[in-house]
């Protein structure tokens, strides 16, 4: 075998302290566990809202714009999770195309309108908006707009970060059913590097653990009623292709990315 290397105080390559990746991993660690705390009541109503959505065969929507995106995907179609969730997607207000100019598109007003006209979104649905900032045109009218059509609408959002960058603009926080604060600070970045850099966003890792934690929770509350949510099972698994074959074809002519 090969000689290891090693640097000049003799530790091992690999072995070495990490101390700044450990207070990024211990803050998003202690993010995560008290993403609850203070906030019970509004995540209780948004567990139960997910519930009756279930119960009467409604669909999840979920949408962000930007890198708040990757939670709508989050939910989509994964083992573990719901056959009935459905990602609003469109690549104007994604990373992939052009983020610049996902970025402007974010603040374009009337482009949500766009969006969601092939989503067939009514009241027995449920509309989960993620947006830190809270403050983008897009999420909040998208906010408006469903939940005048009818859904209950749950936004994830840092109210630290929406108050300051708010300016005056209406907030996504302004304008849902249900708030869930991500608990974000303002700019989504958790450790000071030097006296101008700060870096480690936590946005989608309190994203992401907040919309499972929902979904878990709903669909434990349906089984206590004596329903059954329809979570696919890992492809890998025995008996995930009939079971999730039968899932898709259930929500295939409502769900458009599947």
């Amino acid at each position: 075998m090969g000689e290891e290397r090693q640097t000049e105080s003799g530790t091992r390559p690999g072995k070495q302290a990490a101390p700044t990746a450990t207070l990024y991993l211990q803050g998003a660690a202690r993010l995560v566990g008290s993403l609850l705390e203070g906030q019970e009541e509004a995540f209780a109503s948004a567990a139960e809202a997910v519930k009756r959505c279930m119960a009467e065969d409604g669909i999840v929507y979920l949408f962000g714009t930007g890198h708040s995106h990757m939670l709508a995907e989050e939910g989509h179609y994964r083992a573990g999770g719901l056959a009935c969730v459905a990602p609003i997607l469109a690549s104007a207000v994604m990373l992939h195309e052009g983020a610049t100019a996902s970025t402007r598109m974010e603040r374009l007003p009337g482009l949500a309108e766009l969006i969601f006209s092939r989503y067939p979104i009514g009241a027995r649905d449920v509309v989960v908006v993620f947006s830190t900032s809270g403050v983008n045109a897009v999420p909040v009218e998208a906010a408006k707009n469903t939940r005048a059509a009818g859904a209950t609408v749950i936004a994830v959002t840092s109210q630290a970060y929406s108050r300051l960058a708010a300016q005056g603009r209406e907030r996504l926080a302004d304008v849902a059913s249900i708030v869930l604060d991500n608990r974000v600070s303002p700019g989504d970045a958790s450790l000071a590097l030097a006296d101008d850099v700060r870096a480690g966003p936590l946005s989608t890792v309190a994203g992401a653990a907040l919309l499972n934690a929902l979904l878990v929770e709903a669909s434990a509350r349906l089984i206590a009623e004596g329903g059954q949510p329809p979570v696919y099972v890992s492809a890998n698994m025995p008996g995930a292709g009939e079971r999730n074959a039968a899932l898709v074809s259930r929500f295939r002519a409502r769900i458009p990315h599947l």
